[in-house]
């Protein structure tokens, strides 16, 4: 599951805030995809930019996830790198595209079900859903490592042993 953080939650918010806006939305078009508006959402690039560093590599996003290489600088890398430095492993970049990660599909409002990936209301819910379901986990994480700093509590009988 993808590493919970401020950038990725904000930019998954914005993401399906410019998709209730009316922002172009095409599945089948790297830039104006799900990944692509999620890039669109967090980077500079705009959806013309992002088609065409995505079109350095061949496939949909899986296969340009799972087939990136660290360390060649071809420009669909920066795309990838600039989703993994958002905390998303290539199975995230999976699961966005096809809107499949079971974890938030549970945390649909109203329960389960499956979504269609090409279906701008079905995205807008995941990308909300998942922001949601990350900032949960943000949050306890904090509360864990807050409590961690909180002193333990001592104590001491008058005669001083415990």
């Amino acid at each position: 599951m993808a590493h919970p953080n401020t950038a990725l939650i904000e930019g998954l918010r914005k993401a399906a805030a410019g998709l209730v806006n009316g922002n172009y939305y095409a599945w089948g078009h790297h830039g104006a995809c799900n990944c692509g508006h999620l890039l669109q959402a967090t980077t500079e690039l705009s959806k013309e930019e992002i088609l065409t560093y995505a079109h350095t590599g061949i496939g949909e996003w899986t296969e340009l996830a799972q087939e990136s290489c660290p360390v060649t600088n071809a420009p669909v890398n920066l795309l990838l790198k600039k989703l993994e430095e958002m905390g998303l492993t290539p199975t995230d970049i999976h699961n966005i595209e096809y809107l499949e990660d079971r974890e938030v599909l549970n945390r649909l409002p109203e329960g389960f079900r499956w979504l269609k990936r090409n279906v701008r209301e079905h995205v807008v819910m995941y990308f909300e859903t998942m922001a949601n379901m990350l900032e949960d986990k943000l949050i306890s994480q904090v509360e864990v490592n807050y409590s961690e700093l909180l002193p333990t509590e001592e104590v001491v009988v008058a005669n001083g042993t415990e």
